[in-house]
C-alpha cells in the first residue's frame, strides 16, 4: 500500500514545523515572573482596563487593589499622543496625518525599588484625510487609536514576560 505523495509532503512539514520548537504567540505571553501586580493608573485608563483583560485572561498573575498587597507595581512614566500633518497638498490643504504614540513604563516592587527599569515603545501609524469623509476619518483615527492602544498593551505584556526582573536587595548590597 503506497501513500499518496500529498500526505507525505503533509507529514513532512509538520514534522519540520515541530521540530523547530514553533510555537504560537499568544501560548506563553502572559506568564509574568510576578503572582500579584498593582497597576498604578486611573481606573477609567484604556492601558489599565486593556492591560487588566489581557492579565487575567492569559496569565496566572493575579491583579490587586493596593500596592501593599502586590509583589509588583506596574508604573507609567510618559504617555504622549501625538497627531502631526504628514503631507498637504498643493492648495495648502492637510491630506495626510501621523499618529503616534509614545509611552514609557517601569516596575517598582512595594517598597519603591526598581525590578524593571523605563522601558519605551513607540507606535505610529500614517492615516489619509480627506475634507469631504470628515466624520468617517474621525472614525478610522479613533480605531487607529485603539488597536494602538491595543499593540501597546500587547507589546508591555510581551516585554514583561520576557525580561528578568532584577533582585533590589542584592544591587543595593553591592553597592
Amino acid at each position: 500500500m503506497r501513500l499518496p505523495l500529498r500526505i507525505v509532503l503533509a507529514l513532512l512539514l509538520a514534522i519540520i514545523v515541530a521540530g523547530c520548537g514553533f510555537q504560537l504567540r499568544g501560548t506563553l505571553s502572559g506568564n509574568l515572573p510576578y503572582k500579584s501586580l498593582y497597576i498604578a493608573l486611573p481606573e477609567n485608563s484604556d492601558v489599565r482596563i486593556w492591560m487588566q483583560r489581557y492579565i487575567s485572561a492569559t496569565g496566572q498573575t493575579k491583579i490587586v487593589d493596593s500596592p501593599k498587597e502586590a509583589e509588583a507595581v506596574f508604573q507609567q512614566v510618559r504617555d504622549n499622543r501625538i497627531k502631526t500633518i504628514l503631507s498637504v497638498n498643493s492648495q495648502g490643504r492637510v491630506t495626510e496625518y501621523r499618529l503616534q504614540l509614545d509611552y514609557a513604563f517601569r516596575i517598582v516592587n512595594a517598597k519603591g525599588q526598581e525590578l524593571v527599569g523605563v522601558n519605551e515603545v513607540i507606535l505610529s501609524r500614517d492615516i489619509s484625510y480627506s475634507d469631504s469623509n470628515v466624520l468617517a476619518k474621525d472614525l478610522e483615527e479613533g480605531l487607529l487609536w485603539r488597536d494602538m492602544n491595543n499593540d501597546l498593551v500587547n507589546q508591555i505584556v510581551r516585554r514583561l514576560s520576557l525580561i528578568k526582573p532584577k533582585n533590589p536587595d542584592i544591587e543595593e548590597d553591592d553597592q
